[in-house]
């Protein structure tokens, strides 16, 4: 019983991992430009992230439907997280690539990247629905309990997290071919679609 809730857990995580959003170009741009302990920073404030809304959807159910039952809830999350996102392209298309094998202040270039990784998932209005939506109609459906339910969100999380790391590894391996001109672009490209996505996702909750 417990393989059938990790497999469904794969297939689920599986189905995230395909999908284009801001958490790709930034592991990308990361792995290219740093390599792959800042993408797997990156990786890891988003991992952590999941993580906590799990943990907060599973344990605390009934509060979090009642958050999401307020009308105002997704307009207040949905403008937060298109701000971050869209300041967040903006100082990534103006700030210069580091150049690589530079370890200057590498630790608190670390923390940054950490942070950028948790907020960018975390201020995502997508993130906090997904979860409701997976306890809401998955968990609570099936009725799990404690042991399938940890099966089931470790598959998830797991396959998020490997593949995470395959995107990461796969922009380094690239990054040797690269002339400093690529990796500026790569940059720019990378903000630019950060604050496309901010935009688009403060438009859809404002209309």
């Amino acid at each position: 019983m417990n393989a059938s809730y990790l497999l469904k857990g794969i297939m689920l995580g599986l189905l995230l991992t395909i999908m284009v959003g801001p958490i790709l170009f930034a592991l990308i741009q990361a792995g290219i430009e740093r390599g792959f302990r800042a993408g797997a920073m990156i990786g890891l404030g988003i991992w952590i992230s999941d993580l906590i809304f799990i943990l907060s959807a599973y344990f605390g159910i009934s509060y979090l439907l009642n958050i999401l039952e307020w009308n105002g809830f997704e307009l207040t999350l949905g403008i937060a997280g298109g701000f971050v996102l869209i300041i967040t392209g903006i100082l990534t298309i103006l700030s210069k690539p580091p150049e690589i094998g530079k370890s200057s202040g590498i630790s608190g270039s670390y923390f940054a990247l950490w942070i950028k990784g948790f907020l960018i998932n975390t201020v995502n209005p997508f993130t906090v629905f997904f979860w409701a939506t997976v306890m809401t109609t998955i968990v609570a459906k099936d009725n799990m309990n404690g042991q399938n339910a940890a099966f089931f969100f470790g598959g998830i999380l797991g396959t998020i997290i490997i593949t995470d790391s395959l995107k990461v590894l796969l922009a380094k391996a690239i990054r040797r071919w690269l002339k400093p001109k690529h990796i500026l672009w790569t940059r720019r490209i990378s903000g630019v679609a950060l604050v496309v996505f901010g935009i688009v996702l403060m438009v859809r909750v404002v209309i």
